[in-house]
Protein backbone atom coordinates (compact mmCIF):
# COMPACT_ATOMS: atom_id res chain seq x y z
CA UNK A 1 0.00 0.00 0.00
CA UNK A 2 1.31 3.71 -0.41
CA UNK A 3 0.46 6.48 1.95
CA UNK A 4 2.30 9.99 2.20
CA UNK A 5 5.37 9.16 -0.24
CA UNK A 6 6.20 5.99 1.87
CA UNK A 7 5.30 2.32 0.93
CA UNK A 8 4.46 -0.28 3.08
CA UNK A 9 3.97 -4.61 3.06
CA UNK A 10 1.52 -4.91 5.29
CA UNK A 11 -0.74 -8.27 6.00
CA UNK A 12 -3.80 -8.66 8.07
CA UNK A 13 -3.20 -7.95 12.20
CA UNK A 14 0.08 -6.19 11.32
CA UNK A 15 1.04 -3.18 13.69
CA UNK A 16 2.63 -0.33 11.37
CA UNK A 17 3.40 3.04 11.99
CA UNK A 18 2.61 5.54 9.55
CA UNK A 19 3.02 10.12 9.03
CA UNK A 20 0.76 11.30 11.44
CA UNK A 21 -3.15 10.66 10.20
CA UNK A 22 -6.36 13.05 11.06
CA UNK A 23 -7.91 10.49 13.62
CA UNK A 24 -11.11 11.85 14.06
CA UNK A 25 -12.31 8.33 13.32
CA UNK A 26 -11.40 4.82 14.76
CA UNK A 27 -10.82 3.71 11.30
CA UNK A 28 -9.02 3.97 8.45
CA UNK A 29 -9.32 3.06 4.16
CA UNK A 30 -6.38 2.87 2.40
CA UNK A 31 -7.40 2.82 -1.34
CA UNK A 32 -4.12 3.01 -2.95
CA UNK A 33 -2.77 -0.91 -3.47
CA UNK A 34 0.28 -1.32 -5.83
CA UNK A 35 0.65 -5.18 -5.43
CA UNK A 36 -1.69 -7.71 -4.18
CA UNK A 37 -0.79 -11.38 -3.43
CA UNK A 38 -3.06 -13.96 -2.55
CA UNK A 39 -1.16 -17.61 -2.14
CA UNK A 40 0.01 -18.17 -5.85
CA UNK A 41 -1.86 -15.42 -7.52
CA UNK A 42 -0.24 -11.91 -7.77
CA UNK A 43 -1.75 -9.00 -9.50
CA UNK A 44 0.12 -5.76 -10.52
CA UNK A 45 -1.31 -2.13 -10.30
CA UNK A 46 -0.78 0.01 -13.33
CA UNK A 47 0.01 1.95 -10.78
CA UNK A 48 -3.10 0.94 -8.14
CA UNK A 49 -5.06 -1.94 -8.71
CA UNK A 50 -8.57 -0.46 -8.60
CA UNK A 51 -11.15 -1.63 -6.50
CA UNK A 52 -8.94 -3.20 -3.81
CA UNK A 53 -8.67 -1.43 -0.51
CA UNK A 54 -6.99 -1.92 2.75
CA UNK A 55 -8.71 -1.54 5.98
CA UNK A 56 -6.99 -0.58 9.30
CA UNK A 57 -7.84 0.76 13.00
CA UNK A 58 -5.74 3.50 14.43
CA UNK A 59 -4.65 2.24 17.41
CA UNK A 60 -2.28 5.24 19.02
CA UNK A 61 -0.35 8.56 18.42
CA UNK A 62 3.46 8.32 18.83
CA UNK A 63 6.41 10.22 19.04
CA UNK A 64 9.70 9.04 16.69
CA UNK A 65 12.84 9.25 18.11
CA UNK A 66 14.27 13.49 18.45
CA UNK A 67 16.64 14.75 15.20
CA UNK A 68 19.14 17.03 16.44
CA UNK A 69 20.40 19.13 13.73
CA UNK A 70 23.40 21.37 14.94
CA UNK A 71 25.27 23.77 12.54
CA UNK A 72 28.83 25.00 13.38
CA UNK A 73 31.66 27.63 11.58
CA UNK A 74 34.85 27.15 12.96
CA UNK A 75 36.40 30.45 14.32
CA UNK A 76 33.46 32.48 14.38
CA UNK A 77 31.89 31.37 17.62
CA UNK A 78 28.50 31.08 15.49
CA UNK A 79 26.28 27.83 16.82
CA UNK A 80 22.70 26.75 16.27
CA UNK A 81 21.09 23.94 17.85
CA UNK A 82 17.64 22.34 16.83
CA UNK A 83 15.53 19.53 17.16
CA UNK A 84 12.84 17.74 16.05
CA UNK A 85 10.37 14.93 16.63
CA UNK A 86 7.84 13.38 14.04
CA UNK A 87 4.68 12.75 15.27
CA UNK A 88 3.53 8.83 13.86
CA UNK A 89 0.27 7.38 14.03
CA UNK A 90 0.11 3.44 14.82
CA UNK A 91 -2.23 1.13 12.87
CA UNK A 92 -3.56 -2.12 12.93
CA UNK A 93 -4.52 -3.66 9.61
CA UNK A 94 -8.17 -5.30 10.00
CA UNK A 95 -8.52 -6.23 6.19
CA UNK A 96 -7.49 -6.19 2.56
CA UNK A 97 -9.91 -6.51 -0.24
CA UNK A 98 -13.12 -5.38 -1.97
CA UNK A 99 -15.67 -5.42 1.22
CA UNK A 100 -15.25 -3.93 4.50
CA UNK A 101 -14.66 -6.44 7.17
CA UNK A 102 -17.23 -7.18 10.15
CA UNK A 103 -16.13 -4.87 12.88
CA UNK A 104 -14.65 -6.81 16.06
CA UNK A 105 -17.88 -6.09 17.92
CA UNK A 106 -20.44 -7.68 15.42
CA UNK A 107 -18.98 -11.25 15.01
CA UNK A 108 -21.17 -13.91 16.48
CA UNK A 109 -19.83 -14.44 20.10
CA UNK A 110 -21.60 -17.58 22.09
CA UNK A 111 -22.80 -15.69 25.67
CA UNK A 112 -21.13 -17.10 28.48
CA UNK A 113 -23.26 -17.90 31.55
CA UNK A 114 -22.07 -15.77 34.90
CA UNK A 115 -20.78 -18.48 37.36
CA UNK A 116 -22.68 -19.27 40.50
CA UNK A 117 -20.88 -17.97 43.87
CA UNK A 118 -21.73 -19.53 46.98
CA UNK A 119 -20.51 -17.96 50.20
CA UNK A 120 -18.74 -20.30 52.74
CA UNK A 121 -19.87 -20.75 55.62
CA UNK A 122 -17.32 -19.61 58.86
CA UNK A 123 -17.45 -22.22 61.53
CA UNK A 124 -19.18 -20.41 64.83
CA UNK A 125 -16.84 -19.13 67.32
CA UNK A 126 -16.69 -20.44 70.66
Amino acid sequence: MKNGGHQYKVEEGQIIEVEKLDSDGKSYVFEEVLLSVDGDKVELGEPTISGLKVYADIVSEVKGDKIEVFKYKSKSRYRKHTGHRQKYTQIKIVGIGTNKPAPIGAQHVSPVKPKKVVAKKKPASK
